[in-house]
C-alpha cells in the first residue's frame, strides 16, 4: 500500500508541474484545473497508460518481422506518442482543461507530456526514494521498521558495509588473535 501511495504522490506532483508547462506553453488552458487533471492524469498513467500501450504493442507485433531496425523504431516512437495522445485525450475530457486550436491543444501538449514522461523515466527512482523517506518521517514507519529488523537482515547490512560475511569477519578476527 505504501508503494502504491508513495508512486502515486510523487507522479501526481510531476504531472501538475507538466500540466502547467503545457498550459503555459500552448493555448491550453489549464489554470487551477491542473489539480484535478493532475489527479486524473495520474490515474491514468499507472492503470490506464500500461493497458493502451500492450493493447498498441500487440497491434503492431502482427507486421513487426516486415519492419526494418529503424522502422521499428519509428513504430514505437509512433505508438508512445499515440498512448501520449490517449492520455492527454482523456485527461482533457475528463478535467477542466480546455483546449483552443487542433495543433497547438491537441498535437503539442502529447509532445510535452512524452518528454516530461522521459524526464520522470529517469528520475523516477530517487524520486519515489524521497517521497518514501517523506511518507516514513511523518507516519514514523522508519523507527517502528528499524527495530524490527531481523537478524538476517542486519548481517546482510553489515556484509555490504565491508563485503565479509559473519562467517569470514570470525575467521578473520581468530587469525589475528
Amino acid at each position: 500500500m505504501k508503494k502504491w501511495i508513495v508512486r502515486f504522490a510523487s507522479l501526481l506532483v510531476f504531472n501538475i508541474v507538466v500540466l502547467l508547462i503545457v498550459g503555459w506553453l500552448t493555448p491550453a488552458h489549464v489554470g487551477w484545473s491542473a489539480l484535478w487533471a493532475g489527479i486524473v492524469m495520474t490515474a491514468l498513467v499507472i492503470w490506464v497508460k500500461p493497458l493502451v500501450s500492450a493493447w498498441f504493442r500487440a497491434i503492431a507485433a502482427t507486421s513487426a518481422a516486415r519492419r526494418t531496425a529503424l522502422g521499428e523504431k519509428l513504430v514505437q516512437g509512433f505508438l508512445a506518442a499515440a498512448v501520449a495522445f490517449v492520455v492527454w485525450l482523456l485527461t482533457v475530457l475528463l478535467s477542466g482543461v480546455h483546449i483552443s486550436g487542433w495543433l497547438w491543444g491537441y498535437v503539442l501538449p502529447p509532445i510535452i507530456l512524452l518528454i516530461g514522461w522521459a524526464i520522470y523515466d529517469v528520475i523516477d527512482d530517487r524520486v519515489e526514494a524521497q517521497a518514501s523517506a517523506l511518507y516514513d518521517r511523518a507516519t514514523g514507519g522508519s523507527a517502528r521498521d528499524a527495530g524490527t529488523a531481523s537478524a538476517a537482515q542486519q548481517a546482510g547490512r553489515r556484509e555490504l558495509n565491508d563485503g565479509l560475511t559473519d562467517e569470514q569477519r570470525r575467521m578473520l578476527d581468530d587469525l589475528g588473535s
